[in-house]
């Protein structure tokens, strides 16, 4: 009788405590904001894949992706050992399922999401493979229909090996492409193709944070932004280096994603002044619109 009584007593503490802890956990990681500074670069490397992103507040996500043997496998190189990862089952089918009400994993991504794909394999037989696969999910995809942007909860953009002659040669699709930020004075005319722009960070800057930034950088890196943003799109430097001094540079010249594979250092640097995120929000569409005006 005794025994029964204490096993009664420790299931009345135990249970009521693991639903604090776990409604607490919830509230805690539901409560970061949008990152919309934040670009999650070769997500599929950290431990939760897409997760870890969502989970830290990143709406821009990164996978490279090889068509194999019919399959699109999400790797960096040697897809040979990585025929499980395929890019519908780690990015497609989480999202869709979280967006129809499954969120038994992870809390509810920000929307709207940017999943950009890397195609590492050739260009126009991936880009055959991948319609497939976006026409399987058109219904939260972003596309450019009749004409117009059509915006849904994702937005797919691609990079590396670009189809670009087959995307501009289509009246109707459901990716775009990451243009050339160093090309962006080119690129006026095709607003309806690009919705980013980025380059490698050498490209343009030189400087690793340390001491002054230099003055002549500064001013070209901000000329390319403006740019870009004349031409509505979003730009992003990737290899950048992995400090805040270099962050912080970054935004004030109108960068609108930081590069990084440290999800939490970056999140943890974008809330450390608890306005900069919202102060980024509105400063991104003045300085877009001014471009264009």
């Amino acid at each position: 009788m005794m025994q029964r009584a204490k096993s009664r007593f420790k299931q009345g503490i135990i249970l009521p405590l693991f639903l604090m802890l776990f409604i607490g956990f919830k509230a805690q990681s539901q409560s970061i904001p949008p990152l919309i500074n934040a670009f999650a670069h070769n997500d599929y490397f950290h431990k939760r894949p897409l997760f870890d992103a969502l989970d830290n507040g990143y709406n821009h996500i990164e996978a490279d992706v090889y068509l194999r043997r019919g399959k699109l496998i999400v790797a960096h190189i040697l897809p040979i050992f990585r025929r499980k990862k395929e890019l519908e089952n780690m990015y497609f089918k989480p999202l869709f399922d979280r967006i129809h009400g499954d969120t038994s994993n992870v809390n509810l991504p920000n929307y709207p999401i940017t999943l950009m794909i890397d195609i590492k394999s050739g260009a126009d037989g991936t880009y055959r493979k991948l319609e497939i696969l976006l026409d399987k999910y058109k219904s939260i995809i972003s596309g450019y229909e009749g004409g117009k942007f059509i915006e849904r909860q994702i937005t797919v953009v691609l990079s590396g090996n670009k189809p670009m002659k087959m995307i501009k040669q289509q009246d109707n699709r459901l990716a775009f492409i990451d243009a050339d930020l160093m090309k962006a004075h080119k690129d006026t005319i095709e607003t309806d193709i690009y919705q980013m722009a980025s380059c490698k960070y050498s490209r343009l800057v030189k400087w690793n944070g340390k001491g002054e930034f230099p003055e002549a950088q500064r001013e070209r890196l901000c000329s390319y932004v403006k740019m870009a943003h004349k031409n509505g799109e979003k730009v992003r430097l990737w290899s950048s280096p992995d400090n805040n001094s270099v962050w912080k540079e970054l935004l004030n010249c109108g960068v609108d994603l930081i590069n990084t594979d440290k999800l939490v250092k970056l999140k943890n640097f974008l809330l450390s002044d608890k306005n900069i995120e919202e102060t980024n929000r509105s400063e991104i569409k003045i300085k877009m619109q001014d471009a264009k005006n």
